[in-house]
């Protein structure tokens, strides 16, 4: 890898978790495929060769209990739910390039081929390890199969990780008061050998592989805890029939009580065949269109490339949940078989449902297919989750903000603009407006719209990529309403067809940076724009030139979410969530393996704590917060924004000037009570265009309920909040 800024000359790998073959999609897990499709797009974008893979996590103990509990085998049900799947993700414009699964011959050979390496390096031993066995049903408990207390928190566990306490992973025999989850039968610990990889003598190199680590500042911070605690080394087999064997031919003896011996069979535990499947998904990539059209070698082997000696660019797109297993051990396993490290991790935070962790127990979920049956075009929610939030952060989704964003964002100001634009050009120029190129200023304007592109794929910011298109098409607005074309072309036809030349212009460049974004929106532009092949295809230096096609009359590219259909949306999904809480009547297990939260705590408190979210793990330096410039302000004025339910244009003192910051208080509040307030706003927010109004910096408030955050005592404006 290198760290040189994207565009780079060596082949890009960018891979998502993998869905374990285990239930429904929801967009809670798209959060993590769609940022992953976006930000391998936008590197095709700049020019990067770039290969996007994924495949099903289809091993492990879930998956075999589940099998069982529907009465097929294990790879029949988890290969249902690949395919289901495969056939899902393309739904929401997800192309991987390869996407495979952990059971095909690929995986197996690569899996196994990589721990004969461990082992002829010196990497792996054999353990006596105490392992939790049911001696009612008389087996052994891998996993899953055990559940109990954690040792490090004292919260429920499950057998391999302390899912709704301190998120360690956990070793065999390390959960307490151990229990079967198959027969709810009180466990025992009894000795078995395994084989163990020794992460602990990777503790140097990984602490200056997470110096170089690249992505989001999560998934640099949390392993440092780990490598500071000191390392463990990891049990890399299991007790149990599902799953790739562990390679050598041979049995292992294993003591049993009375000092008999027993031949015992080992599979490798599920998170070491799992993330060998981005390499395996790589590589059947490259068969297929051959390595002169992608090398997977050269991306994952050191060495492999005279030309790139330590490999390509490796960047991981994860759930937060998982960060250990992509930051300790699959780094460590890399390093131990000379394979090329990866250059960047982006680990997401959590989807939750109206300030609520995802239950799928509960059906309090919006799931993959009831979104697209419900109508909606899959483009709208890409550009929701991709840009609601910064990528570590958690989101919450409700119908409300969903259409809020669409509405404000999609229809108000890109729709707003591509329409206006490119209606009249049509109708006022039939082969499209004639102009050599953009104008100047105009053209400055799209190269600083590149540029954005650029800096928020090397910043690792999804959300960045969405905010350089909707700036570009503000810009569009203002332009086209600044210069009035629809009155020069009276008064002067020349400069109304310049106008309108630039817009399509901005329209064109619009198309090209969008297209990670919503790709089948941007599709359907560039033909209307009269483009020649296909915007898939474009690269940023198109958006750089000027329109070359003849227009065909647009449609309008966004619809508007109605607050009717806000409200029987939210209607359906409480009556969903009432029945399955009436039909159960039980609580959830916790954190699922899946990048959602899954927790439904009561308490005897007065405040209701599953209305609270949990408090971020993510920590910022004081330096961090420094940058942060948040004042005390007076509101002088406040006026509803006509056409917005919510939104309300005030009016700010902030002691050294005055300005309007647009906020959605207007059914919260009474807007007539406002003037005189004082608020405390963060000033150094960016600018945004809301309803036709720019906001300049954000009043802070509290919860739904929009509670602002004021003063106890006599704070001037413009006092700075430290």
């Amino acid at each position: 890898m290198s760290h040189d800024d994207f565009p780079t000359d060596r082949p890009a790998v960018v891979t998502c978790g993998l869905p374990y073959a285990n239930g429904d999609l929801h967009i809670g897990h798209l959060r993590t495929y769609v940022g992953g499709d976006v930000y391998s797009r936008a590197l095709e974008r700049l020019g990067q060769e770039t290969a996007f893979v994924s495949g099903s996590d289809m091993h492990g103990t879930p998956v075999a209990v589940n099998a069982e509990q529907e009465g097929v085998s294990p790879e029949t049900f988890a290969l249902d739910w690949h395919e289901r799947y495969a056939e899902t993700f393309p739904k929401f414009n997800v192309e991987f390039d390869n996407y495979g699964h952990t059971h095909d011959e690929t995986n197996t050979e690569l899996t196994q081929q990589l721990v004969r390496d461990l082992d002829e390096a010196g990497h792996l031993y054999e353990k006596a390890i105490m392992v939790a066995y049911d001696p009612v049903d008389d087996q052994y408990l891998p996993d899953r199969y055990v559940e109990g207390t954690c040792p490090y928190c004292g919260a429920h566990a499950r057998g391999d990780e302390c899912d709704e306490g301190c998120q360690r992973h956990l070793e065999p025999g390390e959960v307490e008061d151990p229990e079967s989850t198959i027969t709810g039968n009180p466990a025992e610990y009894r000795e078995r050998t395994h084989k163990f990889f020794a992460v602990s003598a990777f503790a140097d190199y990984l602490s200056e592989f997470l110096d170089r680590l690249e992505g989001t500042s999560n998934a640099r911070n949390q392993p440092r805890e780990w490598i500071e605690q000191g390392l463990q080394d990891w049990c890399i087999t299991r007790d149990m029939d599902w799953g790739i064997d562990y390679p050598g031919g041979e049995a292992t003896e294993s003591p049993r009580e009375g000092g008999e011996t027993a031949e015992q069979d080992l599979v490798l535990y599920v998170w070491v065949d799992a993330p060998i499947e981005y390499i395996a998904s790589t590589k059947q990539y490259s068969e297929r269109v051959g390595s002169d059209a992608f090398d997977w070698e050269a991306a994952w082997k050191e060495g492999a490339s005279d030309e790139f000696p330590e490999g390509g660019e490796i960047v991981h797109v994860i759930g937060r949940d998982i960060i250990q297993h992509h930051t300790i051990f699959w780094p460590a396993m890399l390093e131990a078989t000379d394979h090329a490290e990866p250059r960047a991790v982006m680990a997401s935070g959590f989807v939750t449902l109206d300030g609520k962790g995802f239950s799928t127990s509960r059906d309090r979920a919006v799931w993959a297919d009831e979104y697209l049956e419900e109508g909606f075009h899959p483009d709208p929610l890409r550009y929701y989750l991709a840009t609601n939030g910064g990528f570590q952060q958690d989101v919450d989704f409700s119908w409300e903000k969903f259409a809020e964003r669409v509405n404000t964002e999609l229809v108000g100001t890109v729709g707003n603009f591509l329409y206006r634009s490119l209606l009249f050009a049509h109708r006022n120029y039939e082969d499209g407006p004639d102009a050599d190129a953009p104008s100047d200023h105009v053209a400055a304007r799209i190269d600083e719209a590149i540029d954005d592109v650029a800096a928020a794929v090397n910043d690792y910011s999804v959300r960045a990529l969405g905010d350089a298109v909707t700036d570009l098409a503000r810009f569009g607005n203002e332009y086209i309403q600044r210069n009035e074309p629809w009155k020069l072309v009276d008064e002067d036809p020349e400069a109304a067809e310049r106008v309108i030349y630039d817009c399509v212009a901005l329209a064109k460049a619009i198309a090209v940076l969008f297209e990670p974004l919503a790709p089948e929106k941007s599709e359907r532009l560039w033909e209307q724009l009269g483009e020649p092949g296909s915007v898939h295809d474009a690269t940023v230096e198109a958006a750089r030139e000027g329109p070359a096609g003849d227009l065909s009359e647009p449609t309008e590219l966004f619809e508007q979410i109605e607050d009717e259909r806000v409200e029987a949306l939210n209607e359906k999904l409480e009556a969903r969530v009432a029945e399955s809480e009436s039909d159960d009547g039980e609580g959830d297990d916790g954190t699922e393996d899946d990048g959602t939260e899954d927790d439904e705590t009561g308490t005897t408190d007065d405040t209701d704590m599953t209305d609270i979210e949990p408090l971020s793990d993510d920590r910022i330096s004081f330096d961090e917060f420094q940058e942060l410039d948040v004042r005390v302000g007076r509101i002088d004025e406040a006026e509803g924004i006509e056409g917005a339910d919510d939104l309300v244009k005030l009016t700010v003192d902030l002691g050294a000037e005055t300005r309007t910051i647009v906020a959605g208080l207007k059914q919260l509040h009474d807007v007539d009570d406002l003037p005189d307030t004082k608020v405390i706003v963060l000033a150094n927010m960016e600018k945004a265009e809301l309803f036709g109004v720019e906001s300049n910096g954000m009043v802070l408030a509290a919860g739904e309920e929009a509670d602002l955050l004021t003063t106890y005592e006599d704070a001037a404006p413009g006092t700075k909040v430290k």
